[in-house]
């Protein structure tokens, strides 16, 4: 029988090579209906279905305290670091939000050295984030004609703050592990973000019809809901409990090269040597950040 760590790793493998395909489709859905929207209906359908599962099965609700938990990390994580990133490929491609969402791990280790003290910032790391800053400059070449442009700018600053969000709602998910089943807790999470994001949705008029839109972006929500939310988020919300961060934060590495792959033979998105070569560059850079800091680990 495998132990919970053996299973932790195995949930990292379905995040680091599933989740990354899940930017097409949010990119296809972001292309019809508004990204936010597209989000809070992905994020609310899976709730309902595995927190209704939990339900009808009889699982007794969290206590107070530590639903408030699961509420702050659905919001973090879901409502606002989602939200954005989906958002965000309304105006810039699913490997381009791919490759700033790989900057998770920089900022994963930073969000640890302040909340939990147990390391330091080096020399090695300093080199590493300047190596991947190189490395996204590089990724940046090939659309220095569209960089002064006023949508271009706000898809990127949409997915930085995505990232930066993200990562410090990992930190904080880890040091905050709760008693309720944690798929059942996944599953709360999702309904959490989903109803905030919805009713953001319907207050700021940023929704449509389902009924009126096409079979892509129905398609684009069920692969969403599926492979993004039931499958990828549940192993991810496993990995997380059983791992570390800054290991769970690997899938950093595979996710863009599987989100620039799929975007360039389905969507037809950019592939260059300079996208290539800058992504390359910038994974290696995550690399000897994310080895430094384990280091310090041991």
């Amino acid at each position: 029988m495998k132990t919970n760590k053996q299973k932790g790793y195995l949930a990292l493998a379905i995040v680091s090579i599933v989740w990354g395909t899940t930017y097409i489709a949010a990119k296809v859905g972001a292309t019809h209906m508004p990204g936010l929207f597209v989000s809070g209906v992905r994020q609310f359908i899976s709730g309902v279905l595995m927190a209704g599962f939990f339900i009808v099965r009889g699982d007794a609700f969290p206590a107070w305290d530590e639903m408030k938990k699961i509420s702050v990390q659905g919001i973090l994580l879901l409502c606002i670091a989602n939200g954005l990133i989906t958002w965000s490929m309304e105006y810039i491609s699913g490997g381009l939000a791919a490759i700033i969402v790989a900057l998770v791990p920089f900022f994963t280790i930073f969000f640890s050295i302040q909340m939990q003290k147990k390391s330091k910032f080096t020399l090695v790391m300093l080199f590493g984030l300047l190596l991947g800053f190189a490395g996204i400059l590089g990724i940046f070449y090939d659309y220095a004609g569209i960089l002064p442009g006023k949508n271009f700018k706000l898809g990127i600053a949409l997915a930085l703050s995505s990232t930066i969000v993200w990562a410090y709602g990992t930190v904080y998910t880890t040091g905050n592990k709760g008693k309720t089943h944690l798929l059942f807790a996944a599953g709360l999470q999702m309904l959490v973000a989903g109803i905030v994001m919805l009713i953001i949705c319907y207050s700021t008029g940023k929704y449509v019809n389902l009924v009126n839109t096409g079979t892509d972006t129905w398609y684009a929500l069920l692969y969403l809901i599926v492979f993004g939310s039931l499958i990828s988020y549940s192993a991810y919300v496993f990995a997380i409990r059983h791992l570390s961060a800054a290991k769970v934060s690997v899938y950093a590495y595979i996710n863009p090269i599987v989100a620039i792959v799929c975007g360039w033979l389905l969507l037809n998105e950019k592939m260059t040597l300079n996208v290539i070569a800058g992504s390359l560059v910038t994974l290696l850079a995550i690399y000897i950040v994310n080895r430094e800091f384990k280091k310090q680990q041991i």
